[in-house]
């Protein structure tokens, strides 16, 4: 590759990608397949049921399945006795259906939540870290304009745009303002 390393965040990337966004795509990736392969074999199966239990396959099946099983027991189809007229067993069937198919979806909503958990708290440590490297640029551009002698507008902003934010008090402010 013309000596250039391999994992350079300088190397073309494809697709018109900057290097940095292929790169981070990349990154993104890769934790997404980790997480998913230490996923324990119960996680895996509550997820795969899940998928499979939200796709119109799904629905087909239960369509032909329950359809067939109506008409027989409504005693519609030729040669095939009733064998639960009163369709309770269907019900029944249902119902013990509908029960662990919620719980799976649950399983898998919970594991999504803490996966969404963990993205929210990298969200916010990138965004603490930008604001804080904000503020240092802001500081130094504003020591280049003062070396240079070049006008300052909005002076009071700017040291209220100089100042870090604490992320705590942003908070406190957001909780106490819901609890008002």
């Amino acid at each position: 590759m013309n000596g250039v390393n391999a994992e350079s965040p300088t190397r073309p990337a494809p697709d018109g990608l900057t290097p940095a966004l292929a790169r981070n795509i990349d990154a993104i990736m890769q934790r997404r397949r980790a997480t998913a392969n230490t996923a324990s074999l119960q996680e895996r199966a509550a997820a795969a049921i899940s998928r499979f239990a939200g796709s119109m396959i799904f629905v087909y099946i239960h369509l032909l399945l329950y359809g067939i099983w109506i008409l027989a027991n409504l005693n519609l189809l030729p040669g095939v006795r009733p064998w639960d007229p009163s369709l309770v067993i269907l019900a029944m069937e249902a119902s013990v259906e509908a029960i662990f198919l919620s719980t799976f979806v649950l399983i898998n909503q919970n594991r999504m939540a803490a996966e969404d958990d963990r993205r929210a708290d990298l969200d916010l440590q990138v965004n603490l870290l930008n604001e804080h490297e904000t503020t240092r640029l802001i500081a130094m551009v504003e020591a280049i304009a003062r070396k240079l002698e070049v006008p300052i507008e909005a002076a009071d902003e700017l040291r209220e745009l100089k100042k870090d934010v604490a992320p705590e008090a942003v908070l406190d402010r957001i909780e106490s303002e819901m609890n008002d």
